[in-house]
């Protein structure tokens, strides 16, 4: 890696993220900048991101705990559904009590594959009023557009040149979508996509990120590629160009839920409930109306065995749609199971609808 590289990542790590608003950062030290990004929905041009001057701390008061920080982000692409909402969107909540939270939608990553731009700027707005609609505060949580800010850009570019095309080639989603529309029709961003996720979340020295079971292998490269990056550049050839040494990036921890992680297909079992599923039948969007809830619940896909219950391998319906109940009713797997074990599927399925219907219905209205 030459020289330049290691300058740019210097220049990076120095300097808080550039965004598309009157207001820059200047050349304060990134110690006393605080990022307070937010959507400013329904105005449609860009989000506000500011950034204010912090007064320094008196040395005589007591140390405030720092909050560790989170990141995350959905893309605003087709419709948010129920997986969105169980395995990400509803466990933000509870982190922005918690941590320093950083909720994004991830409009550049909606591109890899063939889009409308009208639409997806009409998405990109709707997915954002629904992260509000959910219970996301921007008095706790810091919530923007991704290509507001094109520092994301910048260090995908500057990771890009660490990156092995190694490292790239063995992703599984990469060779899954590639399989289904032919490798003519796809672009080299569906390959370079792990590395702008690793730029999303090693940008604002990510502690955390929350994440489903199909997105581990992406955390693992956006680590790997911080620990080559600290070992390439950090330590004394760092401290020689100016810099502070020791690390350049923190190297993320997973965050992942005990359930809801991965919400499975309608129609089957065994596939992510997914935007990209040619049937609506599959999945159960935030906003449909009651009557679709209804009859998409009647008609999802369950076995013939008598009972409910959790966990059996030969019954992965009924393990979803139990994993659903649990997390839209707010009970425990336990109660859950109790209350379920001896319904037979009509019953449950107006039990579960009724359910879903109730919780829904908040973040319709």
């Amino acid at each position: 890696m030459s020289r330049s590289v290691l300058s740019q990542f210097l220049i990076l790590s120095n300097t808080s993220p550039r965004c598309p608003s009157s207001t820059s950062s200047g050349g304060f030290s990134s110690r006393y900048l605080k990022l307070s990004s937010f959507y400013q929905y329904p105005r449609p041009s860009r989000c506000c991101c500011s950034i204010s001057l912090e007064q320094p701390a008196d040395p005589h008061s007591s140390p405030t705990p720092v909050k560790k920080r989170v990141v995350s982000g959905v893309q605003p692409t087709g419709s948010i559904h129920l997986g969105n909402y169980l395995g990400a969107i509803k466990n933000w909540i509870s982190l922005q009590n918690t941590y320093d939270t950083l909720f994004f939608i991830v409009d550049l990553h909606a591109i890899t594959l063939s889009y409308d731009a009208q639409h997806l700027s009409k998405a990109t707005r709707d997915t954002a009023a629904i992260y509000l609609a959910c219970g996301v505060d921007t008095s706790k949580a810091s919530v923007f557009v991704q290509s507001h800010v094109r520092a994301h850009v910048e260090l995908m570019w500057l990771l890009s040149s660490a990156t092995p095309i190694g490292w790239l080639n063995r992703m599984i989603q990469f060779k899954e979508k590639s399989r289904k529309v032919g490798d003519e029709n796809v672009g080299v961003a569906l390959l370079t996509y792990p590395v702008l996720m690793a730029s999303d979340i090693l940008l604002y020295q990510s502690d955390y990120v929350p994440v489903g079971e199909d997105q581990k292998q992406h955390l693992e490269l956006t680590r790997e590629l911080a620990e080559r990056v600290n070992y390439l550049y950090g330590g004394r050839k760092w401290r020689k160009l100016g810099g502070r040494g020791g690390m350049i990036f923190k190297v993320p921890e997973p965050l992942i839920p005990p359930a809801g992680a991965r919400v499975m297909s309608l129609t089957d079992g065994l596939s992510k409930m997914s935007k990209s599923a040619p049937s609506d039948q599959s999945r159960i969007n935030l906003l449909d109306s009651k009557d679709v809830i209804a009859n998409k619940i009647k008609r999802c896909k369950t076995d013939s065995f008598p009972g409910l219950e959790f966990d059996n391998p030969d019954r992965p319906e009924c393990n979803n749609l139990l994993s659903i109940y649990q997390l839209i009713s707010g009970r425990t797997k336990e109660e859950a199971a109790h209350e379920c074990q001896d319904m037979n599927w009509g019953v449950f399925k107006t039990l579960l609808t009724d359910a879903l219907i109730d919780h829904l219905h908040p973040i319709q209205v």
